[in-house]
């Protein structure tokens, strides 16, 4: 090869090297530097391992509230005016206290009339009482016939009679005027009112109608599946309607199941201070036997596309997108059904921001 042309190639190689040594000199700096601010970058999280708990398994269940008992106050006679209403609706009252008064200027008429009768029938029992005495005395002289002496014992036997009717006549008068005063007939609340000043009332016509003793319960509809599973005494949460949670107890399995819902009717008695508004649906859970549950916080459940995932990290500090299956809820934390293992470190809050295999930075755990 000609001197010239040798000197050429090596002149050409040495400017090729120099120009790989200066871009591998600009490119190095720049790959730290695009390290650096994805490293700045980064989101910072905290970890939070699976927990083991004893949880209650719970029955959903949504139905009404309604009083325990109602009881219905009516008149018990008729024809009478009412005269006072000394109730309204929401009025608590306690057993035996006037709630209306009826017109008794006709009842104690008639009970005057009673008592002038009781007198005539004692007046008639007094005569033929003492024509029968007389009977008897001279049946054995002979100075009365058979006849006379039969007829002044009939006599004293149907004053005797006549006395007893008019005296159960009264004491029917004195029933009537104590039906003029209508009470409550146990403690309760007020709930409706068709007693109007004024108004003539009949026999049994409705007066007001109560919450005895202010008790409400819970009428919750269940599926019948749950039923051989429930019983008197469980515990209930109950979604109070003022967003208060409300503890119960169940009274009593319905036992019935509807053919158009296959759904059954669970009573479920209140605390005697929560006294909640009646006709308000709410929705609840009845609480059965205790199991096993892996549970995480709700914050690290992340919801996409009507999927459950969380992110969990590893030694490299990066993020894993995991899909779970969640069951019940409690307190913030949720059960993870499938999907999880209990050794996983799970990122407690933040996932809504990361995408599969992002780097994090893990936050100091004092």
């Amino acid at each position: 090869m000609p001197l010239t042309t040798r000197n050429a190639l090596l002149r050409k190689s040495s400017r090729m090297f120099a120009a790989a040594l200066v871009v591998a000199v600009l490119v190095s700096p720049a790959r730290l530097v695009m390290a650096e601010q994805a490293a700045a970058t980064a989101l910072t999280v905290s970890l939070t391992a699976p927990a083991q708990r004893e949880w209650p398994e719970t029955v959903p269940a949504s139905g009404w509230l309604k009083p325990w008992q109602e009881a219905i106050i009516a008149s018990e006679t008729s024809g009478l005016r009412i005269t006072d209403v000394l109730v309204d609706v929401g009025s608590v009252v306690t057993k035996g206290e006037t709630l209306v008064r009826l017109s008794q200027e006709s009842v104690l008429a008639d009970l005057r009339k009673q008592e002038a009768a009781i007198q005539t029938a004692k007046a008639n029992l007094s005569k033929a009482k003492a024509n029968a005495d007389r009977a008897r005395q001279l049946r054995p002289s002979g100075a009365l016939s058979d006849e006379k002496i039969v007829e002044y014992l009939a006599d004293e036997q149907t004053a005797t009679a006549s006395l007893t009717s008019e005296e159960a006549a009264l004491d029917s008068e004195k029933i009537k005027l104590a039906q003029t005063t209508i009470t409550a007939v146990d403690d309760g609340v007020i709930t409706s009112r068709s007693a109007n000043l004024g108004a003539v009332v009949s026999t049994g016509t409705e007066l007001f109608r109560m919450v005895r003793q202010q008790r409400i319960e819970w009428q919750a509809e269940v599926s019948a599946r749950y039923l051989p599973r429930i019983s008197e005494g469980l515990s209930v949460k109950i979604n109070g309607p003022d967003g208060q949670a409300i503890e119960g107890k169940v009274r009593l399995v319905g036992p019935s199941v509807s053919t158009d819902t296959s759904r059954a009717i669970v009573y479920v008695t209140l605390p005697a201070e929560m006294r909640p508004r009646t006709g308000l649906y709410v929705t609840g859970n009845i609480e059965l036997q205790a199991s096993p549950a892996l549970t995480i916080p709700e914050t690290a459940i992340v919801f996409r596309d009507g999927i459950s995932y969380v992110f969990t990290s590893g030694e490299d500090q990066r993020v894993q997108r995991i899909r779970v299956e969640t069951g019940r809820r409690n307190d913030g934390e949720v059960e993870i059904v499938s999907g999880l293992d209990r050794s996983s470190r799970v990122v407690s809050s933040g996932g809504a921001f990361l995408s599969d295999n992002d780097l994090v930075k893990i936050a100091e755990t004092n």
